[in-house]
């Protein structure tokens, strides 16, 4: 065992968002500490056995089949959920996930250990700002009833929100990824505002907050670890029926506020921004086949479900260039979900011609 932590020891751990964005067609060797998430017995159509295991850091996950054959599945049958494991392989990333050769699987160093949990310094950094963006723009809505529920909400959940993440898969999947999502709609929905002016600026900002908050009991991670939570009401209800659940409660206790005397003189009337900000929760995902109780019905609900959907997609885009591989000059090979190869985007017009590199002087 010592002369084979040795030989792992050898090569600095990368994160997962860094190992999708390097490997391609072409082998990567590279190490990866991540946090088992599940461990699934199934079998292929020739009756195959294999385990596939999920594994997750700050930055993302990926999933792994050990085939019954590999000498390392017995091991990996006994691995426990939420460990921590050092892997070293091979990799090659493809449209159906990676592969690995020479995977080898071990227990991290305690440094390793230790840097793991900490995160990724670039995304705690973005998702920083990403929060004090939504703590500036919920600080700027006009209406004092809206102001003070997203507040109430920031103060007391603020912590749970921070460690969600915007989905199991596909988009923002990762600890801390829904305060990502939110912060980029909130940016997009407050340049909308001043371009439409129909658009109420007030209640399109706060439905933004809470359109997703119902995932604080589906998609969140515990506060050390990377492994998402699984939780019966997220489970039985989906994080409509608990977002509003949500919002009925927060509006209640902001209402008994101290700063909420006076308000029921207030235009238009408490009850009318409650049921507009509810609407804008339940329709959010613009059509019953999605999962929306009903369909939009104001301007505000139809700018917020095509804010979500267009911030939901582009990050799916991203994650795509950074890891389907090239097919061809400038065509990218397809990844799930999206449905179709993407090429390479245009570049900004800069107005000028680049200076061609300096070559060796002639003779």
């Amino acid at each position: 065992m010592g002369n084979r932590r040795a030989m792992l020891r050898g090569v600095s751990p990368i994160s997962i968002a860094e190992l999708k964005e390097l490997a391609g067609a072409k082998t990567l060797a590279a190490a990866v500490v991540a946090q088992l998430q599940s461990r699934q017995h199934r079998t292929t159509k020739n009756q195959k056995p294999y385990l596939e295991l999920s594994f997750a850091d700050a930055t993302g996950h990926f999933a792994l089949k050990v085939w019954s054959d590999s000498p390392l599945f017995a091991d990996a049958s006994e691995m426990n959920e939420g460990s921590v494991q050092r892997l070293d392989a091979h990799w090659t990333l493809g449209q159906y996930g990676f592969e690995t050769k020479d995977l080898k699987i071990a227990a991290p160093s305690e440094a390793e250990t230790d840097a793991f949990f900490a995160g990724d310094p670039a995304l705690r950094e973005k998702q920083d700002g990403d929060y004090a963006d939504i703590v500036r723009l919920c600080g700027s809505i006009a209406d004092p009833r809206l102001r003070a529920l997203c507040g109430h909400f920031l103060s007391t959940m603020g912590e749970r929100f921070r460690r969600t993440a915007a989905a199991k898969r596909n988009h923002h999947a990762r600890r801390g990824g829904l305060v990502e999502h939110v912060a980029q709609m909130m940016r997009s929905a407050d340049a909308l505002a001043a371009v439409y002016q129909e658009l109420n600026r007030d209640l399109l900002l706060t439905g933004v907050l809470f359109h997703d908050c119902g995932k604080l009991w589906e998609n969140c991670y515990p506060e050390r670890g990377f492994n998402q939570v699984l939780a019966m009401h997220g489970e039985m209800l989906g994080h409509i029926p608990l977002g509003i659940e949500l919002v009925n409660k927060l509006w209640r206790e902001t209402l008994g506020l101290p700063e909420s005397t006076g308000w029921e003189a207030l235009r238009p009337p408490a009850e009318d921004c409650r049921l507009h900000l509810l609407h804008l929760i339940g329709s959010h995902h613009g059509e019953y086949e999605f999962g929306s109780p009903v369909l939009p019905r104001t301007p505000e609900a139809f700018a917020l479900h095509h804010i979500d959907n267009l911030d939901a997609k582009l990050e799916m885009v991203r994650e795509a260039y950074a890891q389907g591989k090239e097919l061809a000059p400038g065509i990218h090979d397809r990844v799930f979900p999206l449905p179709s190869n993407l090429v390479r985007p245009l570049a900004a017009f800069r107005g000028e011609t680049e200076a061609p590199s300096a070559g060796p002087e002639n003779p």
